[in-house]
């Protein structure tokens, strides 16, 4: 998704290159095919007014990551997004120094003879030998303002990370032993986000501005998939949302997100459907359930029987 910096208004003449209120973030964010309820425009606006890190956690595929790229996008900031996983730890998030380069620049040394191993040293511990990763990328000054930091999916690390974060978090600034502390001009607009595999730690939550991301109702994810799927008809995006929100009901060991609703209508559409049927579920159920176990409870009569009810409910009264 491109980004633009240039300066658009609402229709109240707000800036929405920087959001002055809450209507003009839900506006920002609209702009970027993201649809936000008025719970999280308020406190996306506030997280950007105040500079405080936002922290939002919910279910898989509710579009906690998104509305990072689409802040990023609207605002015309560059987004740097930190992936987190299983044994994560602060060089890797921040910085590691170009084994590599240093080498060769130590055997040029020794070739050409007289080396200085005092000077060499302080020429190899420079930013001309620094490999910046993205907690440091998002401490540096950026074309366009402070970027948009997204530390995606935080309950995947352990707790000495998030230790670790408490600092970078507080003051926006990192250290690096050989170089001294780095300090950010302009603090990044951070975003955290977590699937609450495991909670994270109290003392980094009170850091941030908290969130939950629930599922949508279904009006919102209507409204959603006529941002994202506009070709989708009216019958078919129906039946589509009513279908999935109704799995959500079902004892499912993965229930789909808003995520899986977006793909599923768009695989129905490759495929030239216009209204859902036991046959078409049955062969894009793929597109929606990612685990086996969770498919085969819907073989047979039962994505029939669901459908039946779903139809019975969009019927007029």
């Amino acid at each position: 998704m491109a980004c633009s910096s240039a300066r658009r208004t609402d229709g109240g003449g707000e800036s929405v290159q920087n959001p002055t209120s809450i209507d003009a973030v839900q506006t920002l964010l609209a702009g970027q095919d993201y649809v936000c309820g008025r719970a999280l425009g308020t406190v996306t606006y506030l997280a950007l007014r105040l500079g405080r890190p936002l922290f939002l956690e919910g279910e898989a595929g509710t579009g906690k990551t998104e509305i990072a790229k689409a802040l990023a996008a609207g605002l015309g900031r560059r987004l740097i997004r930190l992936q987190c996983y299983e044994g994560l730890d602060a060089a890797s998030a921040v910085y590691e120094w170009n084994f590599a380069g240093q080498m060769i620049a130590i055997r040029a040394a020794e070739a050409s003879g007289g080396v200085d191993r005092g000077h060499l040293k302080d020429e190899l511990f420079t930013e001309d030998y620094l490999v910046e990763r993205p907690l440091l990328q998002a401490m540096r000054p950026q074309p366009g303002g402070a970027s948009v930091l997204l530390i995606d999916e935080i309950d995947r690390t352990d707790e000495p990370f998030e230790a670790f974060l408490l600092e970078a978090l507080s003051d926006f600034q990192v250290t690096i032993p050989e170089l001294g502390t780095i300090r950010a001009p302009e603090p990044p607009i951070v975003i955290l986000t977590s699937n609450r595999t495991r909670e994270v730690h109290d003392a980094l939550k009170r850091r941030c501005l908290y969130h939950w991301v629930d599922y949508p109702t279904f009006e919102r994810e209507i409204e959603i998939l006529h941002a994202r799927a506009p070709e989708a008809a009216g019958v078919l995006s129906r039946e589509v949302v009513a279908f999935v929100q109704r799995l959500r009901t079902e004892d499912l060991f993965k229930k789909p997100g808003v995520a899986e609703t977006i793909d599923w209508a768009k695989c129905l559409l490759a495929l030239d459907v216009i209204s859902l049927s036991p046959e078409v579920i049955a062969d894009t159920l793929g597109a929606i359930l990612k685990y086996q176990d969770d498919i085969a409870k819907l073989q047979g009569s039962e994505a029939k029987r669901i459908l039946d009810e779903v139809r019975a409910s969009l019927e007029p009264a």
